[in-house]
C-alpha cells in the first residue's frame, strides 16, 4: 500500500480581510481516495443533485450521462454515472471530484478543488486565479448525491 501524503493547497484564507475569500482545507490522499470530508460533515445529497444539473456551475452533465432529467442534454465523453455509488466509495468519489488528474494525468476532467498553480496561471483568466470551481461544501454535496446512485 502506498504511503499517505498530505496535499496542501496553495491558497491561504484571508477571511478576516475578505469574508468572500475561499477557505482552503488541506486533505490527505491515501491510494485512490480522500477518506475525510473536506468540511468535517457529510454533504447534502439533494443539494448535490441540484448542483449536478447546473451546466454552468458543476459542468458534470456536459461530459457525463446518468439517471438525470433531460438525457438529451447529457454528455457521452466521460463514464456514465449510473450505479457509481455502488462502484466507488465516498472517499474514492471525493478524490475523483477534487482532482482526477492525481489518478489519471491525461484526464480531461477539471480539477474542481484547487486554486490555479503558478505553472497554470498563464492559462487561467485573471478573474479565476486563486479560485476553485467548487468549494468544499459543494464537493461534499456531490459526493453525497453520487453515493445515492446505486
Amino acid at each position: 500500500m502506498r504511503a499517505a501524503w498530505l496535499a496542501v493547497l496553495a491558497c491561504v484564507s484571508t477571511a478576516a480581510a475578505d469574508p468572500k475569500a475561499p477557505v482552503w482545507r488541506s486533505y490527505v490522499v491515501e491510494a485512490d481516495a480522500i477518506a475525510t470530508s473536506l468540511t468535517g460533515r457529510p454533504g447534502d445529497a439533494s443539494k448535490g443533485a441540484q448542483l449536478m444539473q447546473q451546466r454552468q456551475k458543476s459542468l458534470c452533465v456536459l461530459c457525463h450521462a446518468g439517471p438525470f432529467p433531460e438525457p438529451h442534454l447529457q454528455g457521452t465523453i466521460a463514464p456514465d454515472l449510473a450505479g457509481v455509488g455502488a462502484r466507488l466509495s465516498a472517499a474514492q468519489l471525493r478524490l475523483r471530484i477534487v482532482d482526477m488528474k492525481r489518478l489519471n494525468p491525461q484526464s480531461i476532467m477539471p480539477t474542481y478543488y484547487a486554486a490555479a498553480t503558478d505553472s497554470a496561471e498563464a492559462r487561467v483568466g485573471a478573474q479565476w486565479r486563486g479560485k476553485s470551481i467548487l468549494d468544499a461544501a459543494e464537493i461534499e454535496d456531490l459526493v453525497a448525491y453520487l453515493q445515492t446512485l446505486r
